[in-house]
């Protein structure tokens, strides 16, 4: 059923990639009664504080996108730090969400939850089918136990709880660190940076051939609407474009939105990474739900969003 437009809804971790675009999704929809507390506001770690919180406001939706993220270095680094921050902010949310009588709530998660060698494209029921990857096994656990948790609360006290896992994002908000961003913000920012520069090649790691799937985050806001709106099951969902592409056509189609003249080479010496990942969105998909932003469309948002926030520097 529709959104009411008026129901006061809760998306934590607005600040975030994820949830800014939810909250535009929210805003174009004319929803007037959107819950926001930064962190300073609210410490979701903090259960008695979310649980006060909950009591004075009383959400109706629960958009649970806050977490702790982080690249490979960081998880290897603080591993303490992403299971725990993670698996407390979920259960303080979940359980207040309950305690409180939320209509509905929908936990965002993320693909490393599959096992390291999960068959191609990943089904949702890969699941604890086998090992992790090593390298971000803390943040993976917390996700999974967050997907439990929301089953249990299903099956146990017929809670309305949804999960849903999305694919690689990007898009505007992304990170684009030069130290420890994702691949496309990674490649958009050193491409605009030797155009400036005036270089004549960009070096990029690798052969170019492993395939990776890119979701714009503005359609994962419009799959997240939807699934509040038509989905209530215990399974979550993949939220991925179906689409894949190349780093190699990546790369290329990077360059030439952002305007670079010079070289693309690749370093074949350095290491390519898993050759293959993409999500099975059938299920999706035979919901009603398809993506609506092609990859030049997003990166060419995107890059315009990194000219207005990031060109200056």
């Amino acid at each position: 059923m529709p959104i009411d437009t008026s129901a006061k809804i809760f998306v934590a971790g607005h600040r975030g990639l994820v949830g800014s675009a939810v909250v535009r999704k929210l805003h174009q929809l004319g929803c007037t009664n959107i819950l926001l507390r930064t962190h300073s506001d609210l410490d979701l770690t903090n259960q008695s504080a979310v649980e006060s919180f909950f009591a004075d406001e009383k959400p109706q939706y629960v958009i649970l996108a806050a977490a702790k993220v982080g690249g490979i270095h960081a998880n290897d680094t603080y591993p303490a730090d992403f299971i725990t921050i993670n698996l407390q902010i979920q259960t303080n949310v979940i359980v207040s969400s309950f305690n409180h009588k939320v209509q509905k709530l929908l936990f965002l998660g993320s693909s490393c939850i599959y096992p390291k060698f999960a068959p191609q494209p990943i089904p949702e029921n890969a699941l604890l089918t086998a090992p992790l990857e090593p390298t971000n096994e803390w943040y993976a656990i917390a996700k999974i136990a967050g997907i439990k948790m929301c089953q249990a609360y299903r099956l146990q006290h017929n809670f309305d709880a949804i999960s849903a896992m999305p694919t690689n994002l990007y898009g505007t908000n992304d990170n684009f660190h030069p130290e420890n961003s994702h691949v496309l913000p990674a490649l958009l920012r050193r491409f605009h940076e030797a155009k400036v520069n005036n270089l004549d090649k960009v070096i990029v790691w690798g052969t170019g051939s492993p395939l990776r799937e890119f979701l714009h985050v503005d359609d994962l806001a419009d799959a997240v609407v939807f699934l509040l709106e038509n989905y209530s099951d215990l399974e979550h969902v993949n939220v991925g474009s179906g689409k894949e592409v190349s780093i190699k056509e990546l790369a290329e189609l990077v360059k030439e939105v952002v305007g670079f003249k010079g070289e693309l080479v690749w370093d074949s010496t350095k290491p390519d990474g898993t050759p293959r990942k993409l999500m099975d969105t059938s299920k999706l998909v035979g919901l009603g739900w398809t993506p609506k932003i092609s990859l030049r469309d997003g990166l060419v948002d995107t890059y315009k969003w990194y000219l207005e926030n990031y060109g200056k520097q």
